[in-house]
């Protein structure tokens, strides 16, 4: 029965979140509802999350990201612009090999793994992955497992680095603050904003939209973006169920006989990030967890979300992850093309 699944969802995501909660672990509001989503999916359950939910869940985001984006990261981008445009290139240059050796040493088509190793946006990766005629089940599996190991690994980072200071980051959350009049404006400039992304198709629109609308706007001083912790928590939650019900058990089966090389490139991706993240803390002089957070190869919405509940620099994170998913929108489909055509399977 939906309604008893929906049931079981609700409690055991918010059982999970609350032990997250307690270990003071960032984005536990996340982590809570994906691995609940995983866990039903995979013992056969059918529930989706509606579209609609998740897409209204992205906006409140972007409005969460413009809020913390001020006009000084331009200034530290221009500065350090060899570095960003370094690390960006090794990112693209990298997961384009790691894609080339999955489609040649794997039973993988080569537009599904192309898409399926893109360290972009993963609701971004599928939607264009259909377009051009990929497997999007099996992108989809890829793209929100590499967000699985990401986002765990990106948690363990941010609670070995932040420490005892955790539990005062988790203590000055106040869940139910008092509201005013500007939450009613974030609201309408997430639906305008929001839906402008969508109608103009472009791939993260319903976040990326709101994001640079409110950076905008915000910076200006025009309006004051207000969003209590409950709110943020719920679009958390609809994060986490999307990407943890996107676990088929259908296409966890198929995905068996090439999953131990979808492993090692996404173990290979990460370490490949993680030591750029290394140079990057170095030669920028920031701390590395806001280093490793911007080079990160998960999705856009699950390292804000992580970065959130942790001290990291906000703006140069999502300054960082925003470039580089406009980088793979555009390279995206030359890639593929060029591993389907270079990159006959050969099977080990």
């Amino acid at each position: 029965m939906p309604i008893l699944q929906c049931f079981l969802l609700f409690l055991l995501s918010l059982l999970i979140s609350l032990i997250f909660l307690w270990l003071h672990l960032p984005a536990a509001m996340l982590l809570g509802p994906m691995i609940a989503g995983i866990v039903l999916s995979l013992r056969g359950s059918t529930l989706q999350l509606p579209r609609g939910i998740f897409l209204a869940a992205q906006a409140i985001l972007g409005c969460m990201i413009a809020q913390n984006l001020t006009g000084s990261i331009l200034t530290t981008l221009a500065l350090y612009w060899p570095v960003v445009l370094l690390v960006l290139l090794v990112t693209l240059l990298s997961s384009a090999i790691v894609g080339w050796l999955l489609v040649r040493y794997s039973s993988l088509p080569g537009n599904t793994g192309a898409w399926g190793s893109s360290p972009g946006g993963a609701a971004a990766m599928v939607a264009m992955a259909q377009d051009y005629g990929a497997d999007i089940r099996l992108v989809a599996f890829m793209q929100y497992l590499r967000v699985l190991f990401v986002a765990g690994a990106a948690v363990l980072v941010t609670r070995l680095i932040l420490g005892d200071s955790a539990a005062a980051v988790s203590q000055q959350v106040i869940w139910f603050p008092p509201l005013s009049g500007n939450l009613l404006t974030t609201l309408l400039l997430a639906i305008v904003a929001g839906i402008a992304g969508r109608l103009l198709r472009i791939p993260s629109g319903t976040m990326l939209l709101p994001m640079l609308a409110g950076a905008i706007l915000h910076s200006q001083g025009i309006i004051e973006i207000e969003l209590p912790e409950w709110l943020l928590a719920v679009a958390y939650m609809a994060i986490g169920w999307r990407i943890g019900l996107g676990f088929d058990r259908q296409v966890f089966f198929m995905a068996l006989r090439p999953l131990p090389q979808i492993l090692l490139s996404i173990f290979a991706l990460m370490a490949i990030c993680a030591a750029m993240a290394w140079g990057m803390a170095y030669y920028m002089q920031i701390d590395f967890m806001t280093a490793y957070l911007a080079t990160s190869p998960g999705g856009l919405d699950t390292v804000a979300a992580i970065a959130a509940g942790s001290s990291a620099d906000m703006a140069l994170i999502m300054a960082m992850q925003t470039l580089r998913l406009f980088s793979i929108l555009l390279t995206g489909p030359a890639v593929a093309r060029f591993i389907s055509t270079y990159a006959p399977r050969q099977p080990l």
